[in-house]
């Protein structure tokens, strides 16, 4: 069951979209880890709502079903439960997934950067560079 803080539906893998509606990575159905879909863990969901890398640095935070990235404070990637923000591409077919590898330990968090506040418009880091230990 979705809510507030998390708007995707329990048990379900969330494919996310970069702004040219490409399928990059995905939640697992855990509702917390992030995975590209050659199988590589990316990242991790904090507190229901930031993106922390496996080196402890704040990516991004999550904002009605879509991530907004913490660098500029536009939208780095959408679901297909997002709502509001800027106009989305087609979706693209998602690649097949691969077996996912073991997860690396979570690093301490670096101090939280101050959020800056919302863009319409798409990050230049909607892809995997958003991701930088990838």
């Amino acid at each position: 069951m979705s809510n507030e803080l998390n708007p995707f539906p329990e048990n379900e893998i969330t494919p996310f979209y970069d702004s040219s509606g490409h399928a990059l990575f995905y939640l697992h159905s855990d509702g917390k880890y992030f995975y590209h879909y050659d199988g590589t863990p990316i990242a991790y969901l904090y507190n229901h709502q930031c993106i922390i890398s496996y080196l402890g640095q704040y990516l991004g935070w999550l904002h009605n079903g879509s991530i907004i990235d913490y660098k500029n404070g536009r939208y780095a990637f959408f679901t297909s439960h997002s709502s509001d923000g800027v106009s989305r591409p087609g979706r693209k077919s998602k690649p097949s997934r691969s077996s996912r590898q073991s997860r690396p330990a979570e690093s301490s968090r670096m101090s939280r950067p101050s959020r800056p506040s919302r863009s319409s418009g798409w990050s230049e880091n909607s892809n995997m560079t958003f991701f930088p230990n990838y």
